[in-house]
């Protein structure tokens, strides 16, 4: 417990301005403070760094001449079989003072009392770094009684109990990650350039360390060892790893903090590490363990402190971040024998169970018209896109459990609820993996019905990102299986669909086949608001095949029916599209009306993609008409609109047209 010197930063430490730009004013003996004496606690998980970083700091100040009265820095081992206790830190300290074990009084109370006295007695200010303290109870006894020194401590754990500044410790940033690899690597061979010629590798090995210091440097011991082999090689091992924490070397790190834990906070901590993405609220983190929500939070809570789990706030809430290594390690300890593993997959059942519901319940809410019952559970539908906004990575995840026959029935329900909000949202990325998983899943347990909806949602997922030909075929199939099946109303919407995607293709005369097939149906089932969007639809096909009347005839039905059944947005969709036509029919005063009454409607339901398309429409119409500065301010508010729904690209040609008319 060597305190006469400071031990040396470590080599390629990195990552850490943020950090060091918190914790220096708080060690300046110059600064004011409201605390009688200054105390900064560094925590976090282990091997995150924090013995780095307050190293870092104190040699930094006294480096700057802050600590005259000297320096002195003892290791606590707190987490150690042996920790190191106060009274034996005790005789370090008073040994770097400059007291010999021989000369120490021969009672601990003594010996206290002349380590207080000499702490009040040196006018120049010191500085006591007291290293991986597991309790504050360690520490207590070794705190100053005069204020002008300064105590700086690291711990796994949040010392709440310290009347000190709390500073937590997170793990590295990426671009920081990738600088610790580069800089490590070179440090030991200057010519070592595979960082520099492999930055993709570089970034994957710093996902699958977690941006986790201890788990980097590891990592870059390895890549020493094969000065001649590729990252990539590395990350190729790693991501095949059963037990990455282990092959990182961080396993009896995460061993000591999960050992520690009591029993329901050990539980607790197996069962959130099987959710879908690493961030979780609290009620999903309760209905995975099965808990009620004040037990939950608390249990949290002490997770927190120990930096196994990150609280991350989020607009007056909280959620819960846990590190990937984390839940690697708790991963293969929730299915090491099978009281685990059942416990495991009732936890995923409980939660594939909540998140159908819920999506269920917000679908109900987009999909609800004026004169039907209001939806249950959420307010309004608002709130419903709020909580499919907060949740959809999780969702999504979910839904791949589907892959799993235990899981399969309610992963692709849960799938079926999420296409209406994905495709709102322009999540079609996402709206592709959720179809796909869903329509294997149900083709293989002969689930028809299912599988032509999956079907169904992929075709329009692909329409959204433009890969028409296989659009068609996708609904195709989804006719097909509801031809089989007899399902009249399903088939109609995939020969709507079907017809939508051949319109894409430029198949202008079969999407009007398949669009008229479609509306038959409508009609002979009485399905008005569906007949509307066939109607909408069919109106697109026959303007593009230049049948012009035709069209304003069919988006005029479109719009009667709409507003019939209290549709209103679909009305806005049909206005806007009326407008189309009467433009494109010189009827430029009628189709300025149509877009005014669609952008309305559009802005009411915040629909910044539709309220864009509108805008650059009402744009086009005034240029048309020579009217320039008006067009040009639509096509910046199109901008503006098409910024609000995440769509840059039109954002861009929106801007650009607005230029040309400066």
């Amino acid at each position: 417990m060597a305190t006469a010197a400071l031990p040396a930063v470590p080599a390629g430490f990195t990552g850490r301005d943020e950090d060091l730009a918190r914790l220096m004013p708080v060690l300046d003996p110059g600064a004011e403070s409201d605390l009688p004496v200054v105390i900064c606690a560094v925590s976090g998980l282990g091997g995150i760094g924090k013995t780095s970083l307050a190293l870092c700091a104190a040699h930094r100040a006294v480096a700057q001449g802050w600590f005259p009265g000297g320096a002195l820095f003892v290791d606590f081992r707190g987490y150690d079989k042996n920790p190191v206790t106060a009274d034996q830190a005790l005789v370090a300290l008073l040994d770097g003072m400059g007291v010999p074990v021989a000369e120490l009084p021969h009672t601990v109370a003594a010996q206290y009392g002349l380590f207080r006295r000499l702490l009040a007695q040196e006018r120049q200010p010191m500085l006591l770094i007291l290293d991986n303290a597991s309790r504050a109870s360690q520490i207590a006894p070794l705190v100053p009684g005069a204020d002008h020194h300064r105590v700086l401590i690291t711990s796994r754990d949040r010392l709440t109990d310290l009347d000190a500044r709390l500073l937590d410790l997170d793990v590295l940033k990426p671009e920081a990650a990738a600088e610790l690899i580069d800089r490590s690597l070179r440090l030991s061979d200057g010519g070592d350039d595979r960082a520099g010629r492999e930055p993709e590798a570089v970034a994957e090995l710093a996902v699958l360390c977690g941006h986790h210091p201890l788990a980097l440097r590891i990592a870059v011991g390895m890549l020493r060892k094969r000065r001649y082999r590729g990252i990539a090689s590395l990350v190729g091992e790693l991501r095949r790893a059963e037990d990455r924490a282990g092959a990182l070397g961080v396993r009896p790190i995460l061993e000591v903090a999960c050992a520690q834990l009591p029993a329901e906070q050990a539980r607790l901590l197996r069962l959130v590490c099987v959710a879908p993405t690493a961030e979780m609220g609290s009620e999903v983190a309760g209905v995975l363990a099965g808990l009620g929500p004040d037990q939950t939070t608390g249990l949290l809570e002490e997770l927190a402190s120990s930096h196994l789990v990150t609280p991350v706030p989020t607009g007056g809430g909280v959620r819960w971040r846990v590190h990937d290594l984390v839940r690697a390690f708790a991963g293969r300890a929730a299915t090491k024998n099978a009281k685990s593993r059942k416990e495991t997959e009732e936890a995923r059942e409980r939660l594939l169970t909540f998140y159908r519901q819920r999506a269920d319940a917000a679908n109900a809410h987009l999909l609800w018209l004026p004169g039907k019952p209001v939806p249950e559970r959420f307010a309004d539908r608002a709130e419903a896109l709020a909580w499919l906004d907060g949740e959809r990575a999780s969702l999504v995840a979910a839904v791949q459990w589907a892959g799993e026959d235990r899981h399969a029935r309610t992963a692709v329900a849960l799938a079926s609820c999420l296409e209406e909000y994905l495709r709102w949202r322009r999540h079609f990325d996402d709206g592709l993996s959720v179809a796909r998983t869903a329509q294997g899943a149900a083709h293989s347990a002969g689930d028809r019905l299912r599988e032509g909806c999956a079907w169904n949602d992929l075709g329009l997922a692909l329409l959204g990102v433009g890969r028409e030909e296989e659009a068609v075929d996708a609904h195709t199939r989804a006719r097909d299986l509801f031809q089989a099946i007899g399902d009249s109303y399903r088939e109609a919407m995939a020969w709507n669909n079907l017809g939508s995607a051949l319109r894409k293709t430029g198949s202008a005369e079969k999407a009007i086949d398949a669009h008229t097939r479609a509306r038959d149906l409508c009609q002979a089932i009485g399905d008005h608001q569906r007949e509307a969007t066939v109607w909408n639809n069919l109106g697109m096909a026959l303007r593009q095949a230049g049948w012009l009347e035709d069209a304003i005839k069919a988006f005029t039905r479109a719009r009667d029916l709409y507003q019939a059944v209290g549709d209103r947005h679909g009305e806005g969709r049909a206005w806007n599209n009326l407008g189309n036509a009467l433009r494109k029919s010189s009827r430029a005063e009628q189709a300025i009306e149509a877009y005014s009454k669609a952008l309305q409607t559009h802005r009411e339901f915040e629909d910044w993609y539709g309220a864009a398309r509108t805008l650059s429409n009402l744009a086009r119409a005034h240029q048309a008409g020579h009217r320039l500065s008006e067009a040009r301010t639509y096509y910046l508010q199109a901008a503006d609109a098409y910024t609000r729904a995440d769509a840059p690209t039109e954002a861009a040609h929106a801007r650009s047209a607005a230029d040309t008319l400066t």
